[in-house]
């Protein structure tokens, strides 16, 4: 992991996408439509439609709902939200944005996509209701795939080329429940990743943690990073409700972003923000996983300190009385970041996940 070293957090401009670079993985093969223009000055608020032939629509669409915003004189971010359709604090912030920011007062643009997942979101689920995929598990998507597959296309071809950062806001959905907190993903440039942790620390969650993907690079974070955006994402709660101070968190911590982000003209540039603690996920060790079916019982409760080896909670068999519970031992050393909240568990499930203290910085 790269030490983190002082860096200027100001969004610099990468180059300019060409027609044939927006090309390049398009081909012949993109089938989205819109009458948005992403290069054009001032603010526009609308949907990108694609094609979907269901039973009961046979020339029908599914709309995505995009605006931009601003005057293109600047950096361009793009803010995501309602990637999962029960995580909500992203999607509320981001339609409040929408209807309340006006050009004039954008020092750049604003690519805003509050409900990526829309079919997801419309039906208050994690997946989607169309092809039940995950959307964040299928980046860079494919224009010749299934309607989620497409979205993702879209968002890798589209528009993560026009811009410079990307801020991803994310919930605990309904099966689980997280301290508020920012995600940073590691990175072999240690000057992005040092504006990565700069924009967590200017967002100013109660933790910051690098999260180690275990290899999968399906993320729309890690499409972005990838494609060299500065990139931070967000868990604000969960437990498939609107917490009001996850929700007090993401609006406050939004406008700091892109305040340090030098992209709202009516106010200062944010000082940068001074070097950041953050903890990390150490590999599959942070994962405390279901090895039998039955309900489980936490031993810890969120936020509470456990160590490696100690006892996480247990997994009943309720209709096996005479069974004792199988115990699930912590394989980290840390917090409790996120705890299951749905009872019911399956052989594969995570129950609980531990951030432990990241190399070389205090626990």
């Amino acid at each position: 992991m790269p030490d983190a070293k002082p860096s200027t957090a100001r969004l610099r401009r990468r180059p300019a996408i060409t027609s044939q670079h927006r090309a390049a993985r398009n081909g012949d093969l993109a089938t989205y439509f819109t009458e948005l223009d992403f290069d054009r000055p001032g603010k526009q608020v609308g949907f990108v439609y694609f094609p979907h032939s269901p039973h009961e629509d046979a020339w029908g669409t599914v709309r995505v709902p995009v605006a931009v915003i601003g005057d293109g004189d600047g950096p361009t971010v793009l803010l995501e939200g309602g990637n999962h359709g029960d995580e909500y604090e992203g999607p509320i912030v981001l339609g409040e944005l929408i209807r309340e920011l006006q050009p004039q007062a954008v020092r750049g643009r604003l690519i805003i996509i509050p409900a990526i997942n829309a079919p997801a979101v419309n039906a208050g689920r994690r997946t989607s209701p169309v092809d039940g995929k995950n959307m964040n598990r299928v980046f860079p998507g494919d224009h010749a795939g299934t309607l989620t597959e497409q979205v993702a296309a879209f968002v890798n071809d589209a528009l993560i080329p026009r811009a410079d950062a990307l801020l991803s806001l994310h919930s605990g959905g309904s099966s689980l429940d997280i301290v508020p907190s920012t995600i940073v993903m590691p990175s072999p440039d240690p000057a992005q990743f040092e504006q990565c942790l700069a924009a967590a620390r200017a967002f100013d969650a109660p933790l910051c943690v690098v999260m180690d993907t275990l290899g999968d690079r399906r993320l729309c974070v890690t499409a972005a990073m990838a494609a060299g955006l500065v990139c931070v994402s967000t868990e604000m709660a969960g437990r498939g409700v609107v917490s009001p101070a996850a929700l007090r968190l993401c609006r406050a911590g939004t406008l700091r972003t892109l305040r340090l982000w030098g992209l709202l003209a009516d106010e200062p540039e944010a000082a940068e923000p001074p070097p950041l603690k953050y903890h990390s996920l150490d590999g599959a060790r942070a994962y405390v996983i279901a090895s039998d079916a039955g309900v489980f019982e936490p031993a810890v409760e969120l936020g509470q300190p456990l160590a490696r080896g100690e006892v996480a909670g247990r997994i009943h068999f309720l209709s096996d009385p005479g069974r004792a519970p199988q115990v699930l031992h912590a394989g980290a050393t840390g917090v409790v970041y996120a705890l299951r909240q749905f009872g019911r568990v399956e052989p594969g499930n995570t129950c609980m996940v531990v951030a432990g203290a990241a190399p070389g910085q205090p626990g």
